[in-house]
């Protein structure tokens, strides 16, 4: 079955009646599910409309977004992402270290960067056909017990007839509200763009095959009929690029990328080269941070008031919407007499 999509925001809506009409109800380890009776397809047909809009959903717009730089940046430290969803600890088998981080798979786990050697063959050759991203390393992964194995397991890179970056992403086992249309649209459209733009061409269309496409029960019920088809917010705006088309961007931006997480807790603004880690990634970095750091009301309004700077329209107002309804509970506590952080 396929799912045809223009961007994510659109997806959701769509998989959810999908499943509604077609899922069939099965146990799990982690509760019961309704799952496909065959593999999805889902195309994407603009995969940097990568930003999730349905308040239903709530989806955390910054774990999401500093997801996707973590994975670029080839990490597997539990604590970063931890920063911004807690429970991702209760993923990792020792606390420290993730066992299937997809970004230390693409660039550390197989002895080389897999991302590096797909752009610069993509480069040299674009009729390659042979350009596969490993995520799931059956010596390791086949039979090891383990919080956290690949659900991912591999993506193919191809120039199309059409002269843009493709990507098709196979995953054994997706849960479809927190997965697919979750982090996986997000890191993964990153991922496409940042090689697209290396490599020195447009983005394409983005393939992910599920062959095992679920919703737990108790994500989908609430959502079931509240997610409805609706125009998103990119009918208006467009997607902050990577790319800003200055002099040698990909090669100041890799240098950012590792001067961020070298340096994130004295960074300060103007410390970056390129406009999109000085006019995206240090906003909504500081918002979080006031967020996560500040108190009572204060932690809210003024995490608002950052991402004003935020040149990114798509993040800037998802994260708003995010903090918004977190405010807004907090006002509800605050008028119930209840003590709130």
């Amino acid at each position: 079955m396929d799912i045809i999509a223009r961007n994510v925001h659109e997806a959701l809506p769509r998989g959810l009646k999908a499943i509604k009409e077609y899922g069939l109800p099965r146990g799990s380890r982690n509760g019961d599910v309704l799952v496909m009776p065959e593999p999805v397809m889902t195309i994407f047909k603009k995969p940097t409309e990568r930003v999730m809009f349905h308040k239903e959903r709530d989806a955390n717009p910054f774990f999401h977004f500093f997801e996707s730089l973590w994975m670029l940046a080839g990490r597997n430290d539990v604590a970063f992402v931890s920063q911004f969803v807690k429970r991702m600890a209760d993923f990792s088998d020792d606390g420290k270290t993730f066992n299937g981080a997809y970004g230390f798979r693409w660039r550390e786990h197989f002895g080389n960067d897999q991302v590096q050697i797909i752009c610069e063959r993509l480069r040299m050759n674009r009729d390659d056909r042979r350009c596969v991203l490993s995520m799931w390393d059956g010596s390791h992964d086949l039979g090891y017990d383990s919080k956290d194995l690949p659900c991912n397991t591999q993506a193919f890179f191809g120039v199309n007839a059409f002269g843009k970056l493709d990507m098709t992403v196979c995953n054994r086992s997706n849960d479809m509200i927190w997965g697919l249309y979750g982090a996986n649209a997000v890191h993964f459209s990153v991922l496409q763009e940042y090689m697209a733009t290396k490599i020195g061409v447009p983005v394409g269309r983005y393939f992910h095959l599920s062959n095992n496409y679920h919703a737990y029960l108790k994500t989908y019920q609430p959502l079931a009929d509240a997610v409805l088809v609706e125009a998103s917010p990119y009918d208006h705006i467009s997607p902050f690029y990577l790319d800003t088309g200055i002099q040698d961007s990909m090669t100041l931006w890799d240098e950012d990328l590792e001067t961020f997480f070298n340096e994130t807790a004295e960074m300060a603004n103007g410390d970056f080269q390129t406009p999109f880690f000085n006019d995206v990634v240090v906003p909504l970095w500081e918002a979080h941070r006031s967020y996560r750091e500040q108190t009572g009301e204060k932690r809210y309004l003024e995490a608002i008031g950052i991402l004003d700077s935020c040149y990114a329209m798509d993040w800037r107002m998802a994260c708003k919407d995010w903090i918004t309804v977190r405010l807004d509970r907090f006002r509800v506590a605050q008028d119930a007499g209840v003590q709130h952080g």
